[in-house]
């Protein structure tokens, strides 16, 4: 049974709106839910420390969104739910805030919302936009509608060229769209020496004989694929551990229940101590995902041997981890070509090709793969400084 989750239905009504801080430049930034929060807190920081008279507000969508936001950006003047999107209630939101600049996240298109934020402020800007290929075609077949929703964005700043290319074939004027990297590819993540993996290695009951994939992200469907390739692995060799991380909270319950369809003792992560035992661990709490990648030997991408499209394969890469994928990678089309041209990532298309990602036969292999998967990361930086700069162009006085 699902867990009801409160829905801050007076907040999004307008009844408790956020305080106005009495700076006369402000700004409002929206992001989805925790990939999109997280994506931004380098950003953020870096125009805290440029322009600390700025205030910045920031909006959310889900809970978990929320939550991650409160613990992540602590810099931020004020967090809230985003309003529901009717125009008297979204109206009062820019009356209260009165922003000079409203900032979109990635994708999250809400008509009203681009409508008000056109007419109440200087400008409204798209930041590490993506449009994939399921959402493209979805906009294609209401072309018309689209347009009229997205003409209230002033400039996009888009992740790849394809990003870029597929807003110029909906409509855009080309001299509205760039395209500047993702702000995703300049994570600052702790850097764990050899003591500090050790120590978590052994809170987590991970001995230094094991080898240890991630897969991150999983969606329904994936888990058994997964599951039926470790167990023939494990007849091969013993000294293999697989953690598996559903992309869902709510999910984390009946990935637990598949798990114990197999000879396996399985853990949760909730309850693991040191001394615990375990060949399978589900990964059931929120934002331990990419300090799990780094004390993974391998990290396997979710979401992508089901058509969904993928997930963000840069927190392994910045661990320097061997990086393999399903050929549903369609939601990151661009990286995920990007990674394997340059040998950083393989695709999985097969049971049997599953089967030798769990094997690990060739670990000097695998060692180059994860250091070239790092330098591919590196080659895409420059996002962050680009988007700062198309902020500061916005908000300045005219």
């Amino acid at each position: 049974m699902l867990r009801r989750e409160r829905l801050f239905i007076k907040e999004r009504l307008g009844f408790r709106l956020p305080e106005k801080r009495n700076q006369t430049n402000s700004l409002w930034l929206h992001a989805v839910s925790v990939g999109e929060v997280l994506s931004l807190q380098n950003l953020i920081l870096r125009l805290k420390q440029k322009h600390p008279d700025w205030a910045i507000y920031f909006s959310t969508l889900t809970n978990t969104g929320m939550r991650v936001a409160r613990e992540k950006l602590a810099s931020v003047d004020q967090i809230f739910f985003i309003p529901l999107d009717f125009p008297f209630i979204v109206r009062k939101f820019f009356n209260t805030l009165q922003p000079k600049l409203f900032i979109l996240a990635e994708s999250e298109f809400w008509p009203i919302l681009l409508k008000e934020a056109k007419r109440k402020t200087k400008g409204v800007l798209l930041i590490n936009g993506r449009i994939s290929h399921r959402s493209f075609r979805r906009y294609l077949r209401f072309r018309f509608l689209a347009r009229k929703i997205l003409e209230n964005i002033d400039l996009f700043l888009m992740q790849t060229e394809d990003d870029k290319e597929r807003l110029e074939k909906m409509g855009m004027h080309p001299e509205n769209v760039r395209a500047v990297s993702n702000l995703k590819s300049e994570i600052e993540l702790p850097l764990l020496n050899d003591e500090e993996l050790a120590k978590i290695k052994k809170e987590l009951g991970i001995s230094s004989k094991k080898k240890i994939i991630v897969a991150g992200s999983t969606r329904k469907g994936e888990e058994i694929k997964l599951l039926k390739a470790f167990e023939k692995a494990r007849g091969v060799r013993e000294d293999l551990s697989l953690i598996l991380a559903p992309r869902h909270p709510e999910r984390f319950d009946e990935v637990v229940r598949t798990c114990l369809n197999y000879p396996f003792q399985v853990k949760r992560r909730t309850q693991i101590s040191a001394d615990s035992e375990w060949d399978i661990l589900v990964l059931d709490t929120l934002g331990e995902l990419a300090q799990i990648y780094a004390l993974g030997d391998l990290a396997f991408i979710g979401g992508s041997l089901v058509p969904w499209g993928g997930h963000n394969l840069l927190e392994p890469a910045f661990y320097r981890k061997p990086i393999f994928f399903g050929p549903h990678m369609k939601n990151f089309s661009y990286l995920s070509r990007k990674f394997v041209q340059s040998g950083a990532a393989r695709v999985v298309f097969n049971e049997e090709e599953l089967l030798e990602m769990f094997l690990m036969q060739n670990e000097s292999f695998l060692k180059e793969m994860g250091d070239r998967a790092k330098e591919t990361l590196d080659s895409l930086q420059g996002a962050t400084e680009k988007t700062i700069r198309a902020i500061e162009v916005m908000m300045a006085p005219p």
